[in-house]
């Protein structure tokens, strides 16, 4: 190992806990608590590790489709609930948008449970002036619209996809390889699945114009996403299945995309790097 290296892992990454990350705003969706597939365990690790003004629930949250199918709800999952619910006690502006996979949620519009307030839709303004249409985003996805059965069967076969992918990637990263998701590869490779994704992204982006919006957040097809389409701003928060993602907005009302891994391992910076660099050296002279 490197004298930087050695310096680094002592210094920066010993050092006691880490210093939570504070956004103006974090959109998260499609948690999928209740099924085996949710990475609960990395989501209970974002949401410690982070703070925000706002936190928005963008749906499917809770997957009530699978749960009616087989009860899947360990510790971990409850921690999870435990936590939103906790970052509303002390402060946060905690806002649920129900998807699909917890529509019976529906029911509550409107009104307002332990700090955490439950919308359909709603307009954020970020701190750039910026107006963007908040949802979950089925109602543009015209096979819950239209033939609600075919979703049901897609579900299925997303799961058994995950499945097969927890057992690949066991392999894989015992043999010192890294995460690869087939249910990815095939939404980029298929061309009917390609298309299907921008119809869906450029119906979000002309509902938010037919709005007078300058832009839409959304969720429900597990592709993290923020791109211009035709003057609208389009930004999908991801999952918590596979992507591990979320959508935060800083102080000066920038929106990027942030993983996971971005939060609990972040890479060291160039500058903190040069100067664990040079104290090492320092360290080496001095013995």
């Amino acid at each position: 190992m490197k004298p930087a290296d050695q310096f680094l892992n002592s210094k920066l990454y010993k050092s006691g806990k880490k210093e939570t990350q504070r956004f103006r705003t974090i959109w998260i969706s499609d948690l999928h608590l209740g099924t085996s597939g949710c990475q609960a365990a990395k989501l209970l690790e974002f949401l410690r590790a982070t703070d925000s003004e706002t936190l928005y629930l963008v749906g499917d949250i809770i997957d009530g489709w699978q749960l009616k199918r087989r009860w899947y709800w360990d510790q971990t999952h409850n921690n999870v609930v435990q936590t939103v619910l906790k970052k509303a006690k002390k402060g946060t502006n905690v806002i649920f948008v129900p998807g699909n996979h917890d529509e019976s949620i529906r029911q509550f519009i409107d009104l307002d449970f332990g700090g955490i307030k439950i919308r359909d839709e709603l307009v954020h303004t970020t701190a750039a002036g910026k107006r963007m249409l908040v949802l979950h985003g089925d109602r543009f996805d015209g096979v819950i619209a239209c033939a609600k059965w075919l979703a049901y069967v897609g579900d299925s076969m997303y799961t058994v996809i995950l499945k097969f992918n927890q057992v690949f990637n066991n392999w894989r990263a015992r043999a010192g390889m890294p995460y690869w998701s087939l249910s990815q590869y095939l939404k980029q490779k298929v061309k009917n699945a390609v298309s299907y994704i921008t119809q869906f992204e450029d119906a979000l982006a002309d509902e938010a114009r037919r709005k007078g919006l300058d832009g839409i957040i959304c969720g429900h097809i597990h592709k993290p996403e923020i791109r211009d389409i035709d003057g609208i701003l389009y930004c999908n928060d991801g999952d918590w299945v596979e992507s591990l993602s979320a959508l935060v907005e800083d102080a000066q009302g920038v929106l990027k995309l942030v993983t996971w891994h971005d939060i609990i391992h972040p890479e060291p910076a160039l500058e903190t790097m040069a100067e664990a660099e040079h104290e090492a050296e320092l360290e080496a002279v001095g013995t």
